[in-house]
């Protein structure tokens, strides 16, 4: 597993000439980088200046033994493993070094294959720790608050929320429509919690058939039914000192929100078939795309389970409410296809997905830049790139309404996306100039920036 010999640092410890020089010339023949020290004292002067993946050290050593010496970088909390090498009368001393943390111990006299193999096997260790901590760092950074991508007030308001919410125990419910981005707000929820370094375990509620889900979330005993032929954890176990994500919890039937509303108050579940309760240490996050409070009225939904998972509410935004959050979105989605920092698109192309009201969220948007990262465009994207219900927003518009439906109608959006697409249209027969499109509309300069500024169109066009 060790590719990289020639960049595996070892410092080699001993007292002994010929031990430290016999270990020096094996380990350099191993392809490994070796630096020597003759007592303690020496070996910790290196340590503090430099930087090493495998310490060697022998333990009875004048100025500073092996042992002091391992206290010391433990102390001074340097990351580095170490291994001692001790004579056979020494292994009680050996054994001390194990607890200070030492990663093992070899008696002289040793073979040479028995060291290698030890060697190997420490800096195979060493590497995964490595890799691991950067994986951590990288899922923390990915998952960090930082990286929920938005400077509206709207998302800047949820961003605050959460980083108060983070470090408590809370039971958080996140609400908003699909494709805004629940399941992130939930991870980032949990890497920026005591509970990140243990699992994150997601679970879509309605994703899973009502028969199966309560064998899924508690796990059941052997002989619970037929074809349980050895117990089985559930997800809930699985989950148990991390975070239980549980999605689209609308979804949930009513005999299933009794059994999770005792877990939240008992702290414990028995899982099918069997006997025993099984204690439970988990911090619960919910999301739903669904009105509960209608739900509750309704009587799909247990208005007591509610209130336990509604400790703290947040909302997501939907992205037509955040508007102005639209340009940053599409380069940080283009930065992750193609690696450039900015995406190249036209005033006009702009313009469009300003205005367009997003069913699908920032789900649709992050789709809509892949796919024309697929299809690929000369130097820029313009608006033959874009789909046909983008490109046909607010056709037929302008027509005068004959007769209000039954159910009743909203007369201000219709006002606001009229308002929009006559503005929007206006700079794209001026060439996105916006005096130009004011003087079309009869309208003064600044009322059309007011206008586009209100309608979350921000700066668009130029101004002569």
């Amino acid at each position: 597993m060790i590719a990289h010999k020639a960049q595996a640092k070892i410092l080699v410890v001993d007292d002994e000439t010929s031990m430290r020089e016999l270990l020096v010339i094996m380990l350099q023949r191993e392809g490994y980088q070796v630096d020597q020290a003759e007592n303690g004292s020496a070996a910790l002067e290196k340590v503090i200046a430099g930087s090493y993946d495998l310490i060697i050290s022998d333990i009875q050593m004048p100025k500073m033994t092996g042992i002091e010496l391992l206290r010391q970088i433990r102390q001074r909390e340097i990351e580095v493993t170490v291994m001692m090498i001790t004579a056979f009368s020494s292994t009680e001393e050996a054994v001390e070094a194990m607890k200070l943390g030492a990663y093992d111990y070899i008696t002289k006299p040793f073979k040479n294959d028995e060291i290698r193999l030890v060697i190997k096997n420490a800096l195979e260790r060493k590497q995964l720790q490595t890799e691991n901590r950067q994986l951590k760092q990288q899922l923390g950074e990915r998952f960090s608050f930082q990286r929920l991508i938005g400077n509206s007030p709207a998302m800047s308001k949820m961003i605050s929320l959460l980083e108060r919410v983070a470090p408590s125990q809370a039971n958080v419910l996140i609400s908003g429509e699909s494709g805004t981005g629940k399941e992130l707000v939930a991870r980032a929820l949990h890497m920026n919690s005591e509970r990140k370094n243990h699992p994150f375990v997601p679970i879509n509620c309605g994703a899973i058939p009502e028969n199966l889900l309560e064998s899924e979330l508690f796990g059941h005993e052997k002989g619970a039914f037929t074809g349980a032929d050895k117990r089985k954890d559930g997800l809930f176990e699985s989950a148990n000192q991390g975070t239980l994500f549980l999605d689209e919890i609308g979804e949930l039937p009513m005999s299933m929100q009794v059994k999770l509303l005792r877990v939240l108050q008992e702290r414990e579940f028995r899982r099918v078939g069997g006997t025993k309760n099984v204690p439970l240490d988990i911090r619960l996050v919910t999301a739903t795309n669904r009105d509960l409070s209608e739900m509750i009225r309704a009587g799909s939904f247990r208005e007591d389970l509610f209130y336990r998972l509604n400790v703290v509410s947040v909302e997501l935004p939907a992205l037509r409410e955040r508007r102005e959050d639209i340009p940053l979105l599409l380069n940080c989605f283009y930065n992750r296809q193609t690696g450039a920092d900015e995406l190249p698109i036209s005033m006009d192309a702009l313009s469009l997905l300003m205005s367009y009201p997003w069913p699908g969220n920032v789900r649709e948007l992050e789709n809509l830049v892949e796919r024309c990262v697929v299809l690929g465009w000369d130097e820029q994207l313009t608006i033959d790139c874009l789909p046909d219900q983008i490109r046909n927003q607010g056709q037929g518009l302008c027509a005068a309404i004959e007769e209000l439906p039954d159910e009743g109608f909203e007369l201000e959006p219709w006002l606001e996306q009229l308002e929009r697409s006559v503005l929007l249209k206006a700079l794209q027969q001026s060439g996105g100039v916006r005096k130009k499109a004011a003087e079309m509309l009869g309208i003064s300069f600044r009322s059309i920036r007011y206008r586009l500024s209100k309608l979350g169109v921000g700066e668009s066009g130029s101004d002569d």
